[in-house]
């Protein structure tokens, strides 16, 4: 790889990327390497035949460095919402002058007020960022650095990793021969590549349904108030009409691509794969088993502590449902709530499903841009 680039590993529900791309032209992301490979997934927290996760993630590995003639040397690895616990903290650092000058040692320190994790030896801290600062004056901001109080004080979220899938993807690591990687949050980087600076301003939800699990998420400023996963998806809308019809994964999956929920369809209409399904009992199949989506996704909501206004919209992203037509029309009638659904803006890639592993492509290259390196150490405990 050239000095310009990173590597990424995403762990998708059912889809492991391996993305190798450098910062392009205004800002944008240009990839020189994509492997994809099909693997059993997660669900609960667990690996699915945690035995071949080292064979699936060589092979991605082994097509991102062929397409891009490189070899990869370190890679930043994403951490699912499955595998992630959030905890917010309110922190506060006062000083004898009052006249004193915040640096970064002082933000670095206040960070480190609310860090009593490594008392939890189940958990790794993996991200350190601030919902906002707050002066004496009590204005809340963003970057504190450089400006004069006599204290320093924030509400600060804290993201842990389990570290028994620390430990399992280093020694996979370890096994492939890749010395040098990083773990991050897969949420985190989605909401920081999603949403500019004056969206998180305001409370952002993101509701990302993947394959087999589905992630909610509470954000604002530069972080996550709230994460909640659980193991529900747009596999189980295939599994519901393979079982119902008695067809294969495959068959139940092409009709699963062809629902239109914004149609009000007749007894004589007919979804056409292999064979006629009626439309009308494929659609009540399908909108049930969003609902039971919904209800899950309000549940977690009802865990968040934070209060969000009704003027902000949910966001719906990941390849779970994202792309089935109504689906968002039926989660707003659910959740009482307006819904988009957002993607990235990258051409060719404008699809809800490449959210996780452009939005860490991003972020690890901002790690690396110097003029970031202050804030994104502050994000990564450095």
């Amino acid at each position: 790889m050239t000095q310009e680039d990173v590597a990424i590993l995403d762990f998708g529900s059912s889809r492991i990327t391996i993305l190798i791309g450098q910062r392009g032209i205004n800002n944008t992301l240009s990839i020189s390497g994509k492997g994809e490979t099909e693997y059993a997934g997660f669900g609960e927290g667990e690996f699915f035949r945690p035995d071949q996760l080292g064979q699936a993630i060589a092979h991605a590995i082994n097509l991102a460095e062929t397409t891009a003639k490189a070899k990869i040397t370190k890679l930043y690895i994403g951490v699912p919402g499955d595998f992630t616990l959030c905890v917010c903290k309110d922190t506060e650092i006062t000083f004898n002058n009052k006249k004193h000058k915040i640096t970064e040692a002082d933000v670095t320190e206040l960070h480190e007020q609310g860090n009593t994790f490594y008392r939890d030896p189940g958990l790794t801290l993996i991200n350190i960022q601030p919902i906002y600062y707050a002066l004496s004056n009590e204005r809340r901001l963003i970057e504190p650095v450089g400006l004069v109080s006599g204290k320093l004080s924030g509400h600060i979220s804290y993201l842990l990793a389990e570290t028994r899938f620390v430990e399992f993807i280093s020694g996979i690591m370890n096994s492939l021969g890749i010395e040098e990687f990083e773990f991050v949050s897969s949420v985190l980087a989605e909401t920081l590549f999603l949403f500019d600076d004056i969206r998180r301003d305001q409370y952002v939800v993101l509701i990302d349904v993947g394959y087999i699990t589905t992630s909610v998420a509470v954000a604002r400023g530069d972080g996550i108030l709230s994460l909640h996963s659980f193991s529900l998806g747009g596999g189980n809308i295939t599994a519901d009409l393979a079982g119902y019809f008695k067809i294969s994964f495959a068959e139940a999956e092409m009709l699963k691509r062809k629902v239109a929920l914004t149609l009000l369809m007749g007894q004589d209409d007919m979804y056409e794969v292999s064979g006629k399904y009626p439309a009308a009992l494929v659609n009540e199949l399908v909108s049930y088993r969003i609902g039971i989506i919904a209800k899950t996704v309000k549940k977690c909501l009802d865990m968040c502590n934070y209060v969000i206004p009704d003027d902000i919209p949910y966001s719906l992203t990941g390849g779970g449902i994202s792309y089935m037509r109504g689906a968002k029309e039926i989660l707003s009638n659910k959740l009482n709530r307006q819904i988009e659904v957002v993607a990235p803006r990258i051409p060719q890639m404008e699809v809800p499903g490449w959210s996780s592993s452009l939005g860490l492509l991003n972020l690890a290259l901002s790690i690396q841009e110097p003029q970031k390196k202050g804030f994104f150490s502050k994000l990564f405990k450095k």
